[in-house]
């Protein structure tokens, strides 16, 4: 399905009138949960997930046969104000990586068995530096969402989107605080790895981006500080909201991306969890802001989706258990 939209006012009319999840197949599967071989609650949130992935797949006894990864590449104009411990040529040689199937995020999808798939985004061409002039026009950000969008793959059943982007930190920082505000010290963090001089930088351009472009329109703070990628994971997050695909979000970028959303449109993320709590300063700050609990926390700020990667194997026993365990009556068991 090609992106329904074509400005940023038709993608908010998209979000606004987006399905929620099938109410009957949510009861299904709770009645179910509380039928199967265990005591009530003994898998804790395993349990919630299974409900919550039910729902959004219509069945009350759902299988996840069809994950999808997909990372999308971008650079960004900032990163003339040297705000990075890489330059931007390592986002094409990362591409490449990914492309050869070398980097963490191959490793991880083909674990869990994930179909992945790359999209480079005119990285000939990074946006425009924030601290200057708005990091994208209207036109390229709503072909970044419409990339976004028209990479997911309708017949998926679980969804991670993941970045590479040298700069990227930076212009998820200026979005957070945008959507969420606060100072531009509370949002931006080391990144790749900056050192002190490094740090200062980036939040003196986060703290530049954000006096410029000043907006209470979250589409427009992502046009105007984020990247193309950024956009992109937007986008595609949106549509498997229409695909009722659900969601595991990756670390600080993505969740920067996913807020825009969130901040939108009320319960706009309902679709998604947080895969994992990442290193990144920030992180756990916007996971507060999005009202989602990691479902791993486990010192990772490497992006590439790699710690929503990992989490498909938290779903998959979630619902390897829901769907596959016995009931008391089909065991024979006793229920008390």
């Amino acid at each position: 399905m090609q992106a329904p939209f074509s400005s940023l006012s038709s993608f908010r009319d998209i979000l606004n009138a987006a399905p929620g999840p099938d109410a009957d197949a949510v009861q299904g599967a709770t009645d179910r949960n509380g039928q199967l071989t265990k005591p009530p609650g003994a898998l804790g949130r395993l349990e919630d997930l299974a409900v919550w992935y039910a729902g959004w797949r219509g069945t009350p006894q759902p299988q996840i046969n069809a994950p999808q990864v997909i990372v999308f590449a971008g650079n960004h104009g900032v990163c003339a104000q040297g705000v990075s411990a890489f330059p931007p040529e390592v986002t094409v040689q990362m591409v490449a990586n990914f492309e050869h199937g070398g980097a963490a995020i191959n490793q991880l999808s083909k674990t869990f068995g994930a179909k992945m798939d790359v999209h480079a985004l005119s990285l000939d061409t990074p946006t425009a530096d924030f601290t200057i002039a708005p990091a994208m026009t209207q036109d390229e950000v709503v072909l970044a969402l419409q990339t976004g969008w028209n990479a997911v793959d309708p017949d998926a059943d679980l969804l991670v989107t993941g970045e590479m982007g040298i700069g990227n930190t930076t212009s998820a920082a200026a979005v957070a605080a945008a959507v969420f505000g606060g100072d531009a010290a509370e949002w931006t963090g080391r990144g790749t790895g900056v050192d002190d001089a490094g740090l200062q930088r980036k939040t003196e351009a986060v703290t530049k981006g954000l006096a410029r472009h000043a907006t209470d329109d979250p589409l427009e703070a992502l046009r105007c500080l984020g990247g193309r990628e950024l956009a992109a994971m937007a986008g595609a997050i949106a549509a498997a909201r229409q695909h009722r695909i659900p969601v595991i979000l990756d670390g600080f970028i993505c969740c920067a991306a996913a807020a825009v959303l969130a901040k939108t449109t009320s319960g706009a993320l309902d679709h998604t969890v947080a895969g994992h709590l990442s290193a990144e300063g920030a992180h756990q700050r916007l996971l507060d802001g999005l009202g989602k609990e990691p479902l791993l926390q486990l010192g990772l700020r490497l992006g590439e989706g790699s710690g929503a990667a990992l989490a498909i194997g938290v779903l998959k026993g979630a619902i390897a258990c829901h769907s596959g365990m016995a009931t008391f009556a089909e065991a024979g068991v006793s229920d008390g």
